[in-house]
């Protein structure tokens, strides 16, 4: 037996059948609905906002709990919320999810009090804290099932870690069952050596365990109410509890401070990186890549070195992203080539070039086989297909039909220092280097710009506009200037 293993835990196992929507009534037997404690003030991030509000791999620590618990077939979810609970109400917006505030932080026994009207009518309740963004479903669905096919009105989820400081141990009586849970402060020497943790995270039967909470008491080091407290009280009663022990270590992890939030970071990236490349994707070095959770990628698309995916970007098939470029809730078709650019909330259509140095802006729209070249900024226009801006241009609230070459140097003077005005390059037109635009202007199909002209009216189509003062040539002007 293992040394952590208790007694009927393989006859538990024995019988784990798979879950699905834990939420309804049937396949269990049961209603389950999941509380998250999010109350805290996490005094120890030194932030202006809540601890779980801060995110992990482009998403709010809590909302990682909240997909997790979904995800594990769980649709009833209570947030215990506290100061600032207006911020993580706004994090789920539209989701039919239930609060209960916690005005007064008195430990994690009156936190899951404060939700107790959300939650009596059900069967069971699974109680996972807000600040652990690591947190799998499968994790979730484990300790479900083991609670379940235990029969247990309490299950513990516990871990083993090399270094448990911080963390309540779990200490087993010479049987392998548990006796109690113990916070860091109120342990001694000898319980301080142990290694298996508790992850703060359990399964319940709701009306034992709020029965059990009336009775919590404060007298511990932090003179607040444990929740680990109420396993004794329903030990002492005859209660069977449980304790699963999950080897995903990284799922129990909790955040409180911004080490620890860089760390929590660093195995989400890592995570999806490898879903990703499970998946088809080549990433060339993913310890130098940093890709979010939402971020969709297709097949046979190679990510290169210090390139940041950011949000709700989706990039399609056969693309080369990078290196050194920085995307954020882009839409990037097939065939895509983009280097050393920053691309935001901007839209590239197939078989698009950009770059190197290029930056496309919010509202830029790439149509089929554009080419963007390096040092040009794109915003708010539209970039017909075919179409070519090569080198050293500022297109902005334009329009450009398909086939339209933009000379290097290129501005359009979109900004009269009160309002900005659009430019409009019909199909074929043909811009020189060095060309201002003075917007509002358009230049009609297959029209041509001279180099080093500034545009100030609309060109009819077919036709040559240049507009230059005339060279003039001063003889003699060396000479005169070496004798001053």
């Amino acid at each position: 037996m293992n040394r952590y293993q208790t007694f009927g835990e393989a006859e538990c196992e024995a019988r784990l059948v798979p879950i699905f929507d834990l939420s309804q009534q049937g396949g269990i037997g049961m209603v389950c609905s999941a509380v998250i404690l999010a109350a805290g003030k996490g005094v120890r991030m030194r932030s202006h906002i809540p601890k779980v509000v801060h995110p992990v791999a482009g998403i709010p620590m809590v909302k990682h709990v909240a997909q997790a618990i979904t995800a594990a077939g769980i649709n009833k979810i209570t947030l215990v919320i506290g100061q600032q609970h207006e911020l993580i109400k706004d994090l789920f917006a539209g989701q039919n999810f239930q609060y209960a505030v916690q005005a007064e932080q008195l430990g994690t026994g009156h936190a899951l009090l404060q939700a107790r009207s959300e939650v009596e009518s059900d069967d069971m309740v699974l109680v996972v804290a807000g600040d652990t963004p690591l947190l799998q479903a499968e994790t979730l669905q484990q300790l479900i099932a083991h609670h379940r096919n235990c029969q247990a009105t309490a299950t513990v989820l516990s871990t083993t870690l090399d270094d448990p400081f911080g963390y309540g141990r779990i200490v087993r009586d010479q049987d392998g069952r548990l006796e109690r849970i113990v916070e860091e402060k109120d342990a001694n020497p000898e319980e301080k050596k142990i290694d298996e943790i508790n992850s703060g995270m359990y399964c319940l039967q709701v009306k034992e365990a709020f029965a059990a909470l009336q009775k919590l008491g404060s007298s511990n080091a932090q003179g607040e109410y444990y929740l680990t407290d109420i396993l004794s009280i329903l030990k002492n009663k005859g209660h069977r509890v449980e304790v699963f022990l999950t080897q995903s270590r990284d799922d129990i992890y909790g955040i409180n401070n911004r080490e620890q939030l860089a760390w929590a970071e660093k195995i989400m990236r890592r995570r999806k990186n490898h879903q990703l490349m499970m998946d088809g994707v080549t990433i060339i070095d993913p310890d130098t890549t940093f890709i979010d959770s939402h971020v969709s990628i297709g097949m046979d698309t190679t990510i290169y070195p210090f390139t940041i995916i950011e949000g709700e970007t989706t990039i399609g098939e056969s693309c080369h992203i990078g290196p050194s470029s920085h995307l954020n809730d882009a839409r990037i078709g097939n065939q895509v080539v983009i280097e050393n650019s920053r691309i935001k909330e901007a839209e590239i259509g197939d078989e698009c070039t950009i770059g190197p140095f290029a930056y496309l802006r919010p509202g830029a729209v790439l149509r089929q086989g554009v080419k963007v070249g390096d040092f040009v900024e794109i915003k708010k226009s539209i970039i017909g297909p075919g179409s070519k801006i090569p080198h050293l241009s500022y297109v902005g609230d334009a329009k450009l039909g398909s086939d339209v070459n933009v000379g290097a140097g290129t501005i359009t003077c979109n900004y009269d220092g009160k309002n900005k005005w659009p430019t409009i390059l019909e199909d074929g037109v043909f811009i020189g280097s060095n060309t201002n635009l003075v917007a509002p202007v358009r230049i009609g199909r297959n029209a041509v710009t001279g180099a080093g002209s500034t545009i100030t009216r609309d060109v009819p189509a077919d036709t040559l506009a240049v507009e230059r003062a005339n060279q003039k040539h001063i003889e003699g002007y060396t000479k005169k200037k070496d004798r001053s």
